[in-house]
């Protein structure tokens, strides 16, 4: 499960380390209107998140809302459920298979966090980020919604995250674990022309032990409402 994240580099850098061009949300270099609270250290569902995807072999950096919505969706809110996708069923699974198959989206943050699930610990937040300190990428997929009652509302565009089995970074913290894309793999993953589905579903495995680093947080940013980057400094640990 990978449901909050910490996202405070600026949309010019993870552009620039992408490789990517910014999009027309970022048309007229309108960064109010766009951060919406960012940069944030503390990003949970239906909040913007960043996503690079490719549009006529170039790679575009958009913002998305956290939370798929499948075009066929008759209530939006089903987002509010589909913020993750598990990578062993993503190809199959009616909500997530077409845009596995169509439009796979790079998701760039600078951290996630996981409650600790261990026998015996209290349920301290941990913050993960990588150990050579770029930011992560994350596979993900994008989607379009329309109400199906008004033909001529305004598309809204949504994501969500893929996750795998844990690798030992995770320490059994959480059973699960986003998938963590190398900058080699972006390629691969967003060219759907030459990489077909099952090329691609190799990916969605979990990174190589030593790509993350962790550790304890204060409870604070358990609290959506909360924000500001001292949620990312380390807290002691404790039973």
């Amino acid at each position: 499960m990978c449901g909050r994240v910490a996202l405070y580099s600026p949309p010019a850098r993870l552009a620039a380390f992408l490789a990517a061009a910014e999009g027309l949300s970022f048309a007229n270099d309108d960064r109010e209107a766009w951060t919406e609270g960012h940069p944030s250290w503390n990003v949970a569902p239906q909040r913007r998140l960043y996503g690079a995807k490719e549009v006529d072999g170039d790679r575009v950096l958009e913002r998305y809302r956290w939370g798929l919505v499948p075009s066929w969706a008759k209530d939006p809110k089903i987002g509010n459920k589909l913020f993750n996708a598990r990578g062993e069923t993503v190809a199959e699974k009616p909500s997530f298979r077409s845009a596995f198959t169509k439009r796979p989206l790079v998701i760039p943050v600078d951290a996630f966090y996981e409650w600790d699930h261990r026998p015996g610990k209290n349920k301290q937040p941990n913050l993960f980020t990588r150990v050579d300190g770029d930011p992560l990428l994350l596979a993900g997929l994008f989607e379009y919604w329309r109400a199906p009652d008004d033909k001529e509302s305004e598309l809204t565009v949504t994501c969500t995250i893929i996750t795998t089995e844990p690798n030992d970074d995770m320490d059994e913290i959480h059973n699960r674990m986003p998938v963590v894309l190398e900058l080699d793999d972006v390629d691969v993953w967003l060219n759907v022309d030459e990489h077909p589905p099952d090329g691609r579903s190799l990916l969605l495995r979990p990174a190589p032990n030593g790509t993350l680093t962790h550790h304890g947080v204060g409870s604070d940013v358990g609290n959506v409402k909360n924000d500001g980057a001292h949620l990312i400094e380390p807290f002691p640990d404790s039973l």
